[in-house]
């Protein structure tokens, strides 16, 4: 299962985020601590289950939902909140939501409520099947909701391999991979201003998370060549992301040979992760 999750208190995703990956077949597809954010992140992705923190700053988890479920997202909600006011909770469920986990955080109350999901949205799916059958059509495999969605779970399997998956600008790092591919574009080619609807001040914001978590990638990938030195597969990747001067240069840096570390480029990372 795909989760992403939001909650202003920077905290609460990492702690569910290590619950939830504790199981080999779910991953935090990204993290947001506010609405917008999330609202623009979830227009590039395939998530299974959203957990939404219901009171955030810019906007309430309820009317998050209510905005979710209005663009026909169809991620299943849970809601997390350490608010007990029955009123609240009962307008949560009839805007959408599937159940509530309470703060603080208990590790066996998330696991319970995310398995009872889990179940359900694989029922479904297999009703789904079954109905095809019944209507005389083959089941065979549920249409991609991304026509790109085999390039994209390639591409969220380096950000994990570069550790930076959950890092806050993986969500736009994504998003962007997914205009490229879906337009068919280099980096070079994206009209930013056009394609997000933001101002020169939004994209700088943009641009910082994403040159944050590529220094972190950057730093990550040097770690593993020093673990892996002469790995052609890992050396040929390090030339697709970074240009391997780069990623040696972060290395000698590492090691304390050098006073700087290895340089990043949006255009060469995005260009070669699109690639890879």
């Amino acid at each position: 299962m795909n989760f992403y999750i939001i909650d202003d208190d920077p905290a609460i995703p990492l702690v569910l985020q290590q619950i939830l990956e504790k199981d080999a077949a779910n991953t935090v597809v990204g993290i947001a601590h506010t609405a917008q954010q999330a609202l623009h992140d979830l227009l590039f992705m395939h998530v299974d289950i959203v957990l939404i923190d219901l009171l955030l700053p810019d906007l309430s988890g309820i009317n998050l939902v209510q905005q979710l479920k209005a663009r026909n997202d169809q991620s299943r909600f849970i809601m997390i909140s350490q608010v007990r006011d029955a009123d609240l909770r009962a307008e949560a469920y009839q805007a959408g939501i599937e159940f509530f986990i309470d703060k603080p955080i208990n590790v066996i109350e998330v696991k319970m409520v995310v398995e009872k999901v889990a179940q359900s949205i694989q029922m479904t799916r297999q009703l789904t099947d079954i109905q095809s059958l019944v209507d005389g059509h083959l089941p065979a495999q549920p249409l991609p909701v991304n026509p790109h969605q085999d390039e994209k779970d390639r591409i969220l399997s380096i950000l994990k391999i570069l550790g930076i998956s959950s890092e806050a600008g993986s969500a736009d790092i994504l998003s962007v991979c997914q205009l490229m591919l879906d337009q068919q574009l280099s980096f070079r080619e994206i009209d930013f201003h056009q394609a997000y609807h933001i101002t020169d001040h939004e994209k700088k914001i943009m641009f910082q998370r994403i040159r944050r978590a590529i220094k972190v990638g950057l730093t990550n990938f040097a770690h593993l060549c020093m673990d892996n030195m002469g790995d052609e597969i890992i050396v040929e990747r390090a030339n697709l992301l970074f240009e391997y001067k780069n990623v040696r240069n972060e290395m000698l840096y590492l090691e304390g040979s050098r006073q700087t570390g290895g340089k990043t480029s949006l255009q060469h990372f995005f260009d070669g992760l699109v690639q890879t």
